[in-house]
């Protein structure tokens, strides 16, 4: 590979002020890399979604979900997943229908600048003003680095740009390069309540034995014969009348007779 393919991959010459050339000659032929990061202040948001289990077949769990009532399957739910339900760790073999879930993730967003710097001190092997520089470096190879607009050199002590380099000069350059990002982390918490108990059974209740007694049956009522409706055709009264005949004589011989006696 080329000394100028080798340079072009590099590109460590970027323009920077003169303070950041301030380096002597004396320093070796190498290339320097720093990197800094400056922190922002951090933003917390959190989210929470909860559920009540429904279904579980294996490590697949079906969710019924507070929001909206929604069904939610989770396949292949790992077993090293875990959760704290009523203050104990459990893992998804340890689930059951009916536990409460409920999921809370938090996110971390934090800027950053990160600004790498890169130096390179070397002996001038060629010069290409105002564009490019080949410098050899320490081991002795040559690299070739696109100057930018405005770049300046340190040699022996003294700052000049790319039209004051000759051959077999020692110069230092810097690269600083400032990179902002974002970082965003997430903290995912599962806790949950296992299933109320089943009610207890009702109290237990008295046991009724039913006893057969026999009861003596009761005597039938006797039927009253009803009285012929009429005298049978072969009746008459004639009997009837000289018995009240006979009564009445019967009465007179007995006043007499009373009568008689006390005479």
């Amino acid at each position: 590979m080329s000394a100028r393919t080798k340079g072009k991959g590099l590109l460590m010459i970027l323009a920077v002020g003169a303070i950041g050339l301030a380096f002597t000659v004396e320093m070796s032929a190498q290339v320097q890399t720093t990197t800094d990061t400056t922190h922002g202040q951090t933003t917390t948001a959190s989210k929470t979604v909860s559920g009540t289990i429904v279904a579980l077949s294996g490590n697949d769990v079906v969710i019924k979900m507070d929001s909206d009532g929604s069904l939610r399957h989770f396949a292949n739910v790992p077993d090293s997943a875990r959760a704290i339900v009523d203050g104990k760790e459990i893992g998804i073999r340890d689930a059951k229908v009916g536990m409460h879930l409920t999921k809370t993730v938090t996110t971390f967003t934090t800027p950053k600048v990160i600004t790498t710097t890169k130096t390179v001190t070397g002996k001038v092997w060629n010069v290409n003003p105002p564009l490019s520089v080949i410098l050899t470096m320490e081991d002795g190879k040559n690299q070739q680095f696109k100057i930018p607009k405005g770049q300046k050199f340190m040699v022996n002590g003294q700052e000049t740009d790319a039209w004051g380099l000759k051959k077999g000069m020692t110069v230092s350059a810097t690269q600083v390069v400032e990179e902002p990002v974002t970082v965003v982390t997430q903290q995912a918490k599962l806790t949950g309540s296992m299933p109320p108990p089943p009610p207890p059974p009702p109290p237990d209740q008295p046991i009724l034995v039913a006893v057969m007694v026999p009861v003596p049956e009761a005597a039938p009522a006797p039927v009253a014969e009803a009285a012929p409706a009429a005298l049978p055709k072969t009746g008459s009264d004639l009997p009837l009348i000289g018995l009240l005949g006979l009564m009445c004589l019967a009465g007179a011989a007995g006043v007499r007779l009373v009568r008689t006696g006390r005479a």
